[in-house]
């Protein structure tokens, strides 16, 4: 409802306004919204005034206003107001509904309780567990420096356990979890298990990089047992050593492991030095897996973990493992495993796998080779573009000494200088014998395993599910978690600071699995959920909004309770 104006022009040009009550209704022909006249006030220079302001006087009073004798109505002089205490004042909101989820599953995941026995074993007084957590949950809201989330992020969130925490108390708090970081992760991973019912058969298991900008690499460092003051007797090797990180480059890096159940829960992590081999890695995680009574298990790996000595460590103890092999450089398979023939079996709509075997008794090998039409038709597209584009380039040159210029390039080139090959002359040439090798590799891959149970088609899905760890590294350095930039430059800080990295990616994957929603749209859903902060002259109090929808559906899921209306009240003299 609302007071419409319309205008009339009289024939001495003269303009004169009426004023009318309206409301809108929808037209029962067109649908369209149209104007109802209620009632006609009439000329605007001629209306009664006493009449039209006992009509706002009495619109006021229903609307809870208060309109002084002029007529001019008080501003901000509300009902609300007139019984809101004068004392009382709203100071502002801090973020609540990402720290309670958070803090709901670490304590359901046994986190909270995994650390403070350690903190307690250790005779610590001050509540390191909580330093933890609040770095761990920093990273799934505002990812900042230890220095970020103590003096600029911590301010914005509720989280009143945290107060009273100072910028070394993290520090040392990374320091107790890299002391006990075995113990800590083994008892989380065994109640993420239990509390989910998961059934450890598959682990999956990779590697990535993570750089850092500096121009040389860690020296050998010399620190005592407590990294205190220096002790000559106990030098340690730096972990920032040069190596061609996963994205090419060549910088000082660390190599983060990372193993993974086939929901994306991380098992267990490791920090290597940067110059780390991928093969060289086994030993270790197979050692430490083995401790956990986990060594009957599938291991799945990319082709970089596949070499002879990495397949005898996998298999000792009865170990079973399931590996990607290099197609194209093994002689074996490329004269043997993809020569041999037999049919495919039909998997997915776009994948189809066949087994061959070779050798016999103990020397028997079973290899899966798979194949995708689909990627099969890209990659042959994509090599008759990069072949025609070769044609050209060669057409445009009448001598194609290898020498030259543009030629050299051609031969460096990782896109081009598979189909190239030099001549005896030393002259530049598509080599056909090349590009009919590399079609027959076309949508391929080839699978290892010593797994007499394991089916053709479980071992092709098994083996496409590796993709998992892939979305976990992409998570944790670049999308959400943001494992990097790295500000530390100790060992023990480095492996503490990947660890609470893991910790949160733990988090989001449970909270992820549970809702079936992404965690970008559940932080988004749950920044709505806020805590809003009053001031008296007496106290300070914090109480929540009220949930949205979506929140509630979100804590209903995650079968977490919503807080009581008021949160928190303190007595500033008590406090004083």
């Amino acid at each position: 409802m609302f007071i419409r104006t319309t205008k009339r022009k009289n024939r001495d040009g003269s303009v004169v306004e009426y004023l009318q009550l309206a409301h809108n209704v929808r037209h029962p022909e067109t649908r369209k919204p149209t104007a109802q006249i209620i009632h006609n006030f009439g000329r605007a220079d001629l209306i009664d005034r006493d009449a039209m302001m006992r009509l706002c006087q009495s619109i006021a009073r229903a609307c809870g206003l208060e309109l002084e004798v002029g007529g001019t109505a008080v501003p901000g002089r509300t009902l609300l107001e007139k019984t809101w205490p004068a004392e009382l004042k709203l100071l502002g909101s801090r973020q609540l509904g990402t720290v309670l989820v958070a803090e709901a599953l670490w304590e359901r995941l046994g986190i909270g309780e995994a650390l403070r026995k350690v903190a307690a074993d250790a005779n610590c007084q001050v509540p390191y567990e909580r330093a933890l957590f609040a770095m761990t949950a920093n990273r799934l809201c505002e990812p900042r420096s230890k220095l970020g989330v103590w003096d600029r992020w911590l301010p914005t969130v509720h989280l009143p356990s945290c107060q009273g925490l100072k910028l070394d108390h993290f520090y040392e708090a990374m320091d107790l979890l890299h002391a006990s970081a075995a113990e800590v992760e083994k008892t989380i991973f065994f109640n993420t298990a239990n509390l989910f019912n998961l059934e450890v058969d598959v682990v999956f298991y990779d590697t990535t990089t993570a750089s850092f900008e500096i121009d040389f690499e860690d020296a050998e460092l010399v620190v005592s047992a407590e990294g205190g003051e220096e002790d000559l007797s106990r030098p340690v090797s730096g972990l920032r050593k040069r190596g061609k990180s996963k994205n090419g480059t060549w910088n000082p890096q660390v190599v983060v492991a990372l193993a993974v159940t086939r929901e994306g829960f991380p098992v267990r992590s490791w920090v290597f030095p940067g110059n780390t081999a991928d093969v060289t890695t086994i030993e270790t995680v197979k050692k430490d897996l083995s401790g956990w009574q986990l060594n009957r298990c599938l291991f799945v790996a990319d082709a970089g973990m596949n070499s002879e000595d990495n397949r005898k460590r996998l298999s000792l103890g009865g170990g079973k493992y399931l590996l990607a092999a290099r197609a194209g450089s093994v002689k074996e398979i490329k004269e043997e495993v993809l020569t041999r023939g037999g049919r495919y079996k039909k998997v997915g709509d776009n994948l189809q796998v066949k087994e061959v075997e070779i050798g016999t008794g103990v020397l028997r090998r079973r290899y899966f080779v798979c194949f995708n039409p689909r990627e099969a038709e890209r990659q042959n597209l994509h090599r008759e573009s990069v072949l025609e584009e070769l044609r050209q380039e060669l057409d445009r040159h009448r001598d194609w000494d290898a020498t030259a210029k543009w030629a050299i390039e051609l031969l460096a080139s990782q896109r081009t200088r598979r189909y190239l090959g030099i001549s005896k002359a030393g002259k530049i040439f598509i080599d056909t014998a090349k590009i009919e090798a590399a079609r027959k590799l076309d949508g391929k891959w080839v699978l290892i395993t010593n797994d007499d149970t394991l089916q053709a088609e479980d071992a092709a899905t098994g083996y496409k599910n590796l993709l998992i760890i892939e979305r976990c590294f992409r998570t944790m350095k670049s999308t959400q978690i943001h494992m990097t930039p790295m500000y530390h430059w100790l060992p023990r800080r480095i492996e503490a600071h990947i660890k609470i990295c893991v910790l949160a990616l733990l988090l989001q994957r449970v909270a992820e699995f549970m809702t079936g929603k992404t965690w970008g749209w559940l932080h988004h859903a749950l920044a709505q959920f806020q805590a809003t902060e009053f001031e008296t002259p007496s106290h300070l109090f914090f109480r929540r909004n009220e949930p949205p929808e979506e929140v509630l559906s979100t804590l209903k899921t995650l079968k977490i309770s919503i807080p009581k209306p008021i949160l928190e009240v303190v007595n500033r003299h008590s406090e004083a």
